[in-house]
């Protein structure tokens, strides 16, 4: 770890500051980039090596990958320089806007929060409260540059500092030269399995969200705004007759012919999740139902021809919406996502 003293939380004062600290940030920034002095550096002060490898602006980025959050260990909660922090330890979205530093030769080498050793040339990047490990989209919105980094690290612990990128992540940004504001959003795993993370992708909720979001709470529900008119397979709803009870998957072909394919109205929609296949989106459907009974009626499986989503709704206001959703998130430990559809 990059602090000197860190010691955990004890439970009363982790559900005090959970809620507050789950977006905290950070730490003193390194120094800017600048040419070595006749001597050399000072290797008591942070900064780059005085002569970094060739082509660092062509490393690629960190690959995302489905790996276990462990509770514990790294995602313990702990206090830093006075503060404390609650990481996160479920698979969840996460956006936020800060400050981002960068880190480099001093700590070359050392050990990270993760276990493994710093190295500044690799596409990494600490955050206080993300899961180790995880992965993470970082966009310089100066230059609209983004890069995709592994967090292994804690830090920075600096008021207003959301996240410390490797020397070799911040280069590719054009941050070298000091502290500069990024958005940060946490890759789920759900995104590395349909592969919706990489560049090219269909747009997902969480990158609309982003833009209009600034730095959301931990209840927090996002919005989207996208354009109505969506065909969609619809559950039936209670006392219909001559309807399927739930939709169907694209082999069940009795349901098939008589789940009616509607088109979806304006207004305020909830979503649950998003699926590469119409099965994984049914099947999600089901469970849901059971779950939820409430909700039921108001399922959908929209089919905008790149995903397959879930999707409940039509509601007439968005804040009707986002009590449904914030049910939802308490019932089923998911975070939904609030669409609009104009």
């Amino acid at each position: 770890m990059r602090v000197a003293s860190l010691r955990f939380a004890s439970p009363l004062r982790w559900l005090c500051v959970a809620a507050a600290l789950v977006l905290a940030g950070c730490a003193s920034a390194p120094r800017p980039a600048v040419a070595p002095p006749p001597g050399g550096f000072d290797t008591t002060r942070d900064g780059p090596d005085a002569h970094p490898p060739a082509g660092l602006e062509r490393v690629p980025d960190a690959e995302p990958r489905v790996e276990p959050i462990r509770v514990g260990g790294p995602n313990k909660p702990y206090e830093a320089l006075g503060r404390d922090y609650v990481p996160l330890t479920r698979d969840v979205p996460f956006v936020e806007r800060g400050l981002a530093s960068w880190y480099g030769r001093k700590f070359q080498g050392r050990r990270t929060s993760s276990g493994e050793p710093y190295d500044m040339y690799a596409m990494t990047a600490a955050h206080p409260t993300l899961p180790i490990p995880s992965y993470a989209r970082v966009r310089n919105p100066a230059n609209g540059r983004e890069v995709v980094v592994r967090v292994n690290d804690r830090g920075p612990f600096h008021p207003g500092r959301v996240i410390d990128l490797s020397y070799t992540a911040a280069l590719k940004l054009d941050l070298l030269r000091g502290v500069a504001p990024v958005e940060v959003e946490r890759i789920t795993f759900d995104e590395i399995r349909a592969g919706t993370w990489r560049r090219g992708a269909p747009p997902d909720e969480a990158r609309y969200a982003r833009a209009s979001a600034a730095t959301p709470g931990a209840g927090s529900v996002p919005a989207v705004v996208v354009p109505s008119g969506s065909t969609v397979s619809i559950a039936a709803r209670p006392g219909d007759s001559g309807t399927p009870d739930r939709a169907t998957t694209d082999g069940a072909t009795a349901d098939a012919a008589a789940t009616p394919a509607v088109v979806v109205t304006r207004g305020w929609w909830v979503q649950l999740g998003a699926f590469r296949d119409r099965t994984g989106a049914v099947d999600f459907q089901r469970r849901v139902s059971d779950a939820l009974g409430w909700l039921s009626p108001r399922l959908a499986v929209v089919d905008d021809a790149a995903l397959f989503r879930l999707q409940a709704g039509p509601y007439p206001s968005r804040d009707e919406a986002r009590t449904a959703a914030d049910e939802v998130r308490a019932a089923l430990s998911l975070v939904p996502v609030i669409v609009e559809r104009r």
